[in-house]
């Protein structure tokens, strides 16, 4: 009954807040507006982030309290929103934000949850079932680098109405399966919240999108999906389940190493945006925008049934 309550309250929450933030972002102009990058030939609001951070952390606070994993995701999520909304106001007036800034807040964002005492611990000896902990350093550059990771592999697979929004909807309820599965009901909750408000999106972000999340929801929604992977499957996981997820978020990372593969062929800087993701490839092959992103949808849901699979044979 929790589970539903809370996947139910951040599904509506969502609901509600979004029409709210794109009035305010018509208002202002903060708008995604097209360009020779865009697949949309009309200014769509943007701002959409802003309603799913706030649904996201009112429901985990009304569920879970203050905990080292709210604070984690209340903190740290507030910082890329504010940084985000800021890249799509800039955005919608035709600039380009200055790539640093970006990077200087995502690496102090990556290191939040090492101060709430969330990172990696260990790994399982599979051979005597022995406890292996990891020494400091590599602990912490270890959740530094999968958190910056994540927050930007989930940005960079925005770029097709309801893509983003659907695969993390289906990596968030894998990391719920997980959590479920490993008994650790508090990460269980806070993972189904963030499915249930990416369900709450997807009416308004599917094809045709009325509203975008922008930079300040997919960087939200890569850095909550790290942080709960990492306080989740993460602990005390063995060779075989670290795998797990990794699967679950194995479209964005694949995605990620296909395009920056692609970029250095290409002599691109590995930042610089283009049209070499899978997306956009799969639209010069011929499929619309709902075929390209059911396909991608059906990719996603194969990883997240294998990771779910591989952790019920570990079992």
């Amino acid at each position: 009954m929790t589970y539903w309550l809370a996947v139910g309250m951040s599904a509506v929450l969502t609901i509600v807040f979004v029409p709210v933030m794109q009035k305010i972002a018509l208002k202002y102009g903060i708008v995604d507006r097209p360009n020779w990058r865009k697949i949309h030939n009309r200014p769509i609001p943007l701002m959409g982030g802003a309603a799913l951070y706030v649904a996201c952390v009112a429901t985990i606070i009304a569920f879970q309290g203050i905990t080292p994993l709210s604070l984690s995701i209340t903190v740290g999520g507030a910082l890329l929103v504010c940084i985000g909304l800021m890249d799509d106001a800039s955005k919608s007036k035709g600039k380009d934000f200055p790539i640093w800034p970006r990077v200087i807040i995502y690496l102090g964002v990556s290191m939040i949850p090492l101060f709430f005492g969330i990172h990696m611990d260990g790994i399982m000896n599979p051979a005597n079932g022995h406890f292996v902990g990891f020494p400091v350093w590599f602990d912490a550059l270890g959740t530094i680098i999968w958190v910056f990771a994540l927050i930007n592999m989930i940005n960079f697979i925005d770029g097709v109405d309801g893509l983003a929004s659907g695969v993390c909807t289906l990596s968030s309820m894998t990391l719920f399966v997980t959590a479920f599965i490993k008994g650790q009901g508090d990460i269980g909750v806070t993972a189904i919240i963030i499915g249930g408000a990416c369900i709450g999106f997807l009416i308004y972000n599917f094809h045709p999108a009325r509203i975008f999340m922008g930079d300040a929801g997919a960087t939200f929604l890569g850095y909550t999906l790290a942080v709960i992977a990492i306080d989740g499957a993460f602990k005390k996981a063995t060779f075989i389940t670290i795998l797990v997820p990794l699967l679950a978020l194995g479209l964005p990372i694949l995605d990620t190493v296909i395009v920056m593969l692609r970029r250095l062929a290409t002599g691109k800087g590995l930042h610089q945006a283009d049209k070499l993701h899978t997306h956009h490839a799969l639209m010069r092959w011929g499929l619309t925008q709902v075929q390209t992103v059911s396909f991608m949808y059906l990719i996603a849901a194969l990883f997240s049934l294998l990771s779910i699979l591989l952790l019920v044979m570990k079992g």
